[in-house]
C-alpha cells in the first residue's frame, strides 16, 4: 500500500484509495445488509405525515415511474428517494462521522438502477458502490471536526460525496472524470441545522440532496463537465471554508481498516440516534422496577449522563412536535420506561400528552466519562432515585445496534420486514431475500413504488 503524508492528503488520493481497497465477499454481504436496511426505510416513510407531501410533489413529475420511461431523470429520483428514507429516523449512521450514509448513497444506487442510460449493471456492482460510497462519506465525514457538526448536518455536507463515489463507479467514470465529480460534488455541500428551532422537515431535504448531487455530478463529470480537483484541500474548499478545527489527513485515518461500512450502525428506534444509548437502558431500568416490583410512581427523580453533543440536539423536557420527541432525551427515556415498546406511535401527539409528567422529572447532564469517548463510542448511564431512598444505576458504552452490540441477522430482518409491512409491500419476505441475494450476484431487484403509492393515499 502506498505510504500517504497527512500533509499532502488530496481529493484524487481518496478516490484511488477507495477504487484500488480489496472487495471480500464478507464486504458484500454487510453492503447487502445495509442496503435492505436503508430500501425498507425508504419504502416506510411513503407511509408517513411528511412522506405524503414529497409523494405528492414528486409523483406528477414522474420521479416515482417504472424504470425507463423516457426522460427518465435518476437525480431527481434519487432526490425524493433519499427525503423519504431519511423521515422515519430509523436508517443508518457511523459513529466517527456522525453521518447517515445509506439515506444518501443507496438511492443514488436504486436511482441509476433505474436509468436505462446505465450498462452493466448488476448486484454484485450496486454493492461495490454501496461500499464505495459509504467510504467517501464517512471519511470526509471523520475529518471535518466538532465545530463543523455545531452549525452544519454532517450527512448533508460530507453525503455528496458519497453518493459521488457510488454514482462514479456505476458510471464507469475514471480517475480523472470521479475527480471532476467530486468537485462538481463538493461546491454544493450544505445543509444548517437551523430548522431543530421548529421542527421544520428540512432535514430530509439534506439527505434528498445529497443523494442527488452525487448522481448528478458524476453524470456530468461523464459528459466533460468539470469540478474543483483540490474540492476538499484547496485554499477557497471544502475544509477551509467549512470546518474551523477540521483535519484533512484524518480522512485517510487507518488504511488498513476494513470498509467503514462495517463500523456503520444500525438503528433499531425511529428516534435520533443520540437518544438511543438512554433508550436501550431505560428499557432494562423498566424491567428491573418490574422485578422489584416497583412503578413509575416509584420514581423520584430520573438523570441522564451522556456527551455533550447528545445534549446539544437532544436536551428537550416538553417537545411539542413529533419531531422534537424523537429528538428528546427526556421524552425517548419516559417511553422506554412507560411503554410496551419504542415504535411510531411512541412519539405523537397521544404519547407526548401521556409521557409529560414523567419527562418533568428527568434531568440531563453531561459526564466527561461519555464525553472523553465520543463519538468513538455513544454511550449513557441512567440514575433513577426512588421514593423510598433506593437508587437504580444502569449504563451503557455503546447503543443497540452498533458494531460492538450489533442487531442480529434475525433482528435486522424482523425490522426490515416491519418497515416494508408499514410501508405497504405486500411482499416484504421477496423482497428482503432478493436484497440479500445480490451478495452472491443476484440482480437488483425493482422497488415495489406503486404498492407504496397506493398505501400511502
Amino acid at each position: 500500500m502506498n505510504i500517504i503524508v497527512p500533509s499532502q492528503v488530496k481529493s484524487s488520493q481518496l478516490i484511488n484509495f477507495i477504487k484500488t481497497k480489496p472487495v471480500t465477499a464478507n464486504d458484500l454481504r454487510v453492503a447487502a445488509e445495509f442496503t435492505l436496511d436503508t430500501v425498507a426505510n425508504m419504502l416506510a416513510g411513503f407511509n408517513s405525515e411528511t412522506g405524503r407531501k414529497f409523494v405528492s410533489w414528486a409523483q406528477p413529475r414522474g420521479l416515482l415511474a417504472v424504470p425507463g420511461k423516457a426522460g427518465f431523470d435518476a437525480g431527481r429520483q434519487a432526490f425524493v428517494l433519499g427525503c423519504l428514507t431519511h423521515i422515519l429516523e430509523m436508517d443508518d449512521l457511523h459513529r466517527g462521522s456522525i453521518v447517515h450514509p445509506g439515506c444518501v448513497v443507496v438511492p443514488a444506487v436504486f436511482a441509476l438502477a433505474n436509468d436505462p442510460l446505465v450498462d452493466n449493471f448488476n448486484g454484485q456492482r450496486a454493492l461495490e458502490a454501496v461500499l464505495f460510497g459509504y467510504e467517501a462519506t464517512t471519511r470526509v465525514g471523520q475529518a471535518v471536526g466538532d465545530q463543523h457538526y455545531v452549525v452544519w448536518h454532517n450527512t448533508a455536507t460530507c453525503g455528496p460525496f458519497g453518493s459521488t463515489m457510488a454514482a462514479a463507479h456505476l458510471l464507469g467514470l475514471n480517475d480523472e472524470q470521479t475527480t471532476h465529480a467530486f468537485g462538481n460534488a463538493g461546491t454544493q455541500a450544505a445543509g444548517f441545522w437551523e430548522f431543530l428551532k421548529t421542527g421544520a422537515m428540512s432535514k430530509h431535504i439534506h439527505a434528498g440532496r445529497g443523494a442527488e448531487a452525487g448522481v448528478v455530478s458524476a453524470e456530468l463529470a461523464a459528459h466533460g463537465v468539470t469540478g474543483a480537483p483540490t474540492i476538499l484541500e484547496g485554499e477557497k474548499a471544502f475544509f477551509k471554508g467549512m470546518c474551523a478545527d477540521g483535519d484533512a489527513a484524518r480522512i485517510l485515518d487507518g488504511p488498513d481498516d476494513c470498509w467503514q461500512v462495517h463500523a456503520t450502525s444500525i438503528k433499531p428506534w425511529p428516534s435520533c440516534r443520540h437518544t438511543h444509548p438512554a433508550i436501550k437502558i431505560a428499557l432494562d431500568a423498566a424491567e428491573q422496577l418490574n422485578v422489584r416490583g416497583k412503578s413509575l410512581n416509584d420514581i423520584e427523580e430520573i438523570e441522564i449522563k451522556t456527551y455533550q453533543a447528545a445534549l446539544n440536539l437532544c436536551d428537550r423536557s416538553q417537545p411539542q412536535s413529533l419531531y422534537e420527541a424523537k429528538f428528546s432525551l427526556q421524552h425517548c427515556v419516559a417511553a422506554a420506561l412507560s411503554l410496551p415498546r419504542i415504535e411510531f406511535s411512541s412519539f405523537d401527539t397521544s404519547a407526548r400528552h401521556q409521557l409529560a409528567e414523567l419527562c418533568s422529572r428527568i434531568s440531563v447532564t453531561k459526564s466527561d466519562f461519555y464525553e472523553d469517548a465520543y463519538p468513538s463510542a455513544w454511550g449513557s448511564g441512567l440514575s433513577l432515585k426512588l421514593r423510598d431512598g433506593a437508587m437504580l444505576k444502569i449504563d451503557t458504552p455503546n447503543a443497540l445496534g452498533d458494531p460492538e452490540a450489533p442487531l442480529s441477522r434475525q433482528g435486522l430482518v424482523e425490522k426490515a420486514e416491519m418497515l416494508l409491512s408499514h410501508g405497504g409491500v405486500s411482499s416484504p419476505k421477496q423482497l428482503i431475500d432478493d436484497i440479500l441475494a445480490m451478495a452472491q450476484g443476484g440482480p437488483i431487484p425493482a422497488l415495489p413504488f406503486e404498492q407504496c403509492l397506493r398505501n400511502s393515499v
